[in-house]
């Protein structure tokens, strides 16, 4: 290869989208959120000078490409393209089509990354044939072999991941092989839950291209936060708070949090004043705050632009985050719940 030659970062991104009967309530949402999505994508590939490519698949008992491979650029709105169909969850047959098709991607110049993510309101039922009626599972059996080796089998610098509506369907995903970091729940009965799913999967996303400049191609623990942003980024871009205007206290077990706070002399517990350390997936509102702590030195730094450097900007709705691994940095979340059960082995943050 040419010394030469300018080796640029390439992202193939495909989101695969259930259409089946069940995703009509949220079918006009999806159209404008996945929109917003791509202009994500296309803000945060601008700043960081990559070239992100995408590809859009719906799915009931039939799988449908609808943009192949597309410069996020030049990508239409979604609308005239997803359809809403009265058919069956052929989860399995969805997603290895498009681990599949980006399979033919020739990838000899250039530095590409691949990052698949599904979502989808339901369980598996049409792979192979719609099985809502005659209920025979046994043709499922070859299609639950293959996506446990196409997984299995993915390159290092491919990256799968889906959002699913409950633990159950979690399970199921894991069995299927996707890893347990790039699985997360959403809320599939509710109004805004599309709007927190596609929030959670532009978080994702945009932690995905940071990764990349610091030569991470692929992850299986995509579904966290914290770990692509350096000292250097919270500095340049957060207010630092004054040292005698918080304090940080250690749990070293398992309690509430008013109680907790109660506990240490010279602090009493009010709503909104304290902030947890995010550990486990947890549920950010979009009106909570978040505070990054320096490891080294207790420097917590916070202010309006904390939400976008965390988990992107634009991301209005709820996300769905766990902590991230970020040797120098700690994230903090702020809490209004006076019966919050705080982990073992974290801090607390108290605004004074």
């Amino acid at each position: 290869m040419s010394a030469n030659r300018i080796q640029h970062k390439v992202n193939h991104v495909a989101l695969v989208v259930d259409a089946s009967g069940s995703m009509y309530q949220h079918q006009s949402q999806l159209i404008r959120v996945v929109d917003e999505f791509v202009a994500g994508l296309k803000a945060e590939s601008d700043s960081l000078g990559h070239e992100t490519r995408i590809s859009l698949y719906s799915f009931d008992h039939r799988v449908e490409n609808l943009v192949w491979d597309m410069d996020v650029k030049h990508l239409p709105s979604m609308r005239g393209l997803y359809k809403v169909n009265n058919g069956a969850t052929a989860l399995i047959e969805a997603s290895l089509k498009s681990l599949d098709d980006l399979g033919h991607i020739w990838e000899e110049y250039g530095e590409h990354s691949f990052l698949q993510i599904v979502v989808t309101d339901g369980e598996e039922n049409a792979s192979g044939g719609d099985r809502r009626h005659d209920g025979d599972m046994t043709i499922l059996g070859p299609w639950l072999d293959r996506i446990t080796a196409k997984m299995n089998g993915l390159p290092g610098h491919w990256t799968s991941a889906i959002l699913v509506p409950n633990s159950l369907a979690k399970r199921t995903a894991q069995n299927y092989g996707f890893p347990a970091g790039n699985i997360a729940i959403w809320d599939a009965d509710s109004q805004k839950g599309v709007e927190d799913a596609i929030g959670t999967v532009r978080a994702a996303a945009t932690s995905f291209l940071r990764g990349r400049e610091q030569g991470v191609r692929g992850t299986k623990n995509l579904f966290a936060v914290g770990q692509d942003i350096s000292v250097d980024d919270v500095r340049a871009n957060l207010e630092p708070v004054a040292a005698d205007k918080y304090r940080l206290l250690k749990v070293d077990k398992e309690v509430e949090i008013r109680a907790f706070v109660d506990s240490h002399p010279g602090v009493t517990y009010e709503r909104g004043s304290c902030y947890y350390q995010l550990g486990t997936r947890v549920q950010v509102q979009p009106d909570k705050e978040v505070i990054v702590v320096e490891k080294d030195t207790d420097r917590a730094y916070t202010g309006e632009a904390a939400r976008n450097l965390l988990f992107g900007a634009g991301v209005r709705g709820t996300v769905s985050v766990k902590a991230g691994n970020n040797p120098k940095l700690e994230v903090y979340v702020q809490s209004r719940s006076v019966n919050r059960k705080l982990k073992a082995d974290t801090r607390l943050l108290i605004m004074l």
